[in-house]
């Protein structure tokens, strides 16, 4: 429940640390898991002293335990070891200080560390984390490459060296970290994360040599898996040797079998490509002769071909074919203009032989009376009445006689 103070009426810090014990005593038993990283049983003491840190976190609490309980693992326990103990959580006053009191020790097994690594992994592939879709490519030729490793270890000396040797310009950025024990975890977190900051690193690879499966479980712990799905930049795993396989291997990028096969993969080799330039030089330059030859075979049987041995020939045909075409065509305009004017002849002889013009050359005449009108008969005029009459060589008028007078009449 709560405590009424103020500034005016404080606890002592005694009243505060006994509350504190009476609440944690009230707390029952529980089970614990974790890694002893610092044991001390000193002879002749009837009490031994543990540290047990989580794993995936920096986060420790002191454990006691009477002698003989720990005596009963003691040929299986040892700094390093992973335990699930029975304890029950005390409170020093004097000191202000939290432990727990273990009353038993249970040492993990490999079986029971793998089972729990295989519901992991499940856990995690159900999560699509290691889907070969997710699996970014590494680049050709990555100019500063990422190197998470255990310092002055023999993993880094593989990967630099081999590295090098295939690529003398490559670079690399090395972070040197806890590959094994409590603190391997959150510095291969730091160091990827560091890492993946960097836009100028390309590929991220994170080695150490061979080992047992307690060794390698820091590169199986979840914190790191989930740290690597998460990194932009593509990540390669070479931890331990071939049969060896944490989990980092599947959400990797790229699983290499061991750290000198990382630096094989990652880093290509100047030899080898010096070698295929050559062979694609040599390949082009037989593409390209092949299709010069092919292109120049085909070019002297075209110039072989008559249009092209006696260009003229061709011209010379067509000057023919033209000249006959103009003979031809003279001769039928020729023939069309004969045949024009013969029928144009006709038509005026024709037009000639019907003319007024001709009947009056052969002696007839046309009346006209005064409004012009032709008499085609003897009852359209009337006695006295003067007409026209018009012959071939001109007009002259004549009066119309009366009936009983001669049919001739005179001007």
């Amino acid at each position: 429940m709560g405590l009424n103070t103020s500034a005016e009426a404080p606890l002592p810090v005694g009243q505060v640390s006994r509350l504190i014990g009476g609440w944690i005593e009230r707390l029952g038993q529980v089970w614990v898991e974790g890694q002893i990283t610092q044991l001390s049983r000193r002879p002749g003491a009837g009490v031994v002293f543990l540290t047990l840190r989580d794993p995936s976190h920096d986060i420790s609490v002191s454990v006691t335990c009477f002698r003989q309980v720990y005596d009963e693992v003691a040929d299986v326990v040892s700094e390093g070891a992973r335990v699930v103990l029975l304890a029950k959580p005390e409170w020093y006053a004097p000191r202000g200080q939290l432990s727990l009191r273990a009353t038993e020790i249970r040492p993990v097994g490999i079986g029971e560390l793998l089972a729990r690594l295989e519901r992991l992994k499940r856990s995690l592939a159900s999560e699509g984390l290691f889907a070969l879709e997710r699996k970014k490519p590494l680049p050709f030729l990555p100019q500063l490459i990422g190197l998470v490793v255990g310092r002055a270890s023999a993993a880094e000396r593989d990967v630099l060296e081999n590295a090098r040797r295939r690529w003398p310009a490559v670079r690399f950025e090395v972070r040197n970290v806890a590959v094994q024990g409590v603190h391997a975890v959150p510095q291969v977190v730091r160091a990827v994360k560091e890492l993946d900051a960097m836009d100028e690193v390309d590929v991220i690879i994170v080695a150490r040599g061979g080992g047992s499966v307690e060794d390698l479980l820091p590169f199986s712990d979840e914190e790191v898996v989930r740290t690597v799905a998460a990194a932009r930049t593509p990540v390669v795993s070479a931890i331990g040797h071939e049969p060896d396989s944490p989990l980092l291997d599947l959400v990797a990028d790229l699983r290499a079998s061991t750290p000198t096969d990382a630096a094989k993969k990652v880093v290509p080799d100047v030899g080898e490509e010096l070698e295929r330039v050559r062979q694609l030089q040599g390949r082009g330059l037989r593409a390209v002769s092949s299709l010069l030859d092919r292109e120049e075979r085909g070019l002297a049987h075209a110039l072989a071909r008559p249009v092209f041995v006696h260009p003229q020939r061709m011209v010379e045909m067509r000057e023919d074919e033209l000249d006959a075409l103009l003979a031809r065509s003279r001769r039928t305009l020729g023939h069309l203009l004969d045949r024009a004017d013969s029928e144009l002849a006709h038509t005026l002889a024709r037009v000639v032989a019907l003319s007024p013009a001709a009947t009056l050359e052969r002696g007839y005449a046309v009346l006209q009376r005064a409004d012009g009108h032709v008499v085609r008969s003897p009852q359209e005029v009337s006695a006295r009445e003067v007409l026209r009459a018009r012959v071939a060589e001109g007009t002259f008028t004549v009066e119309v006689a009366p009936a009983e007078a001669s049919e001739g009449a005179s001007e």
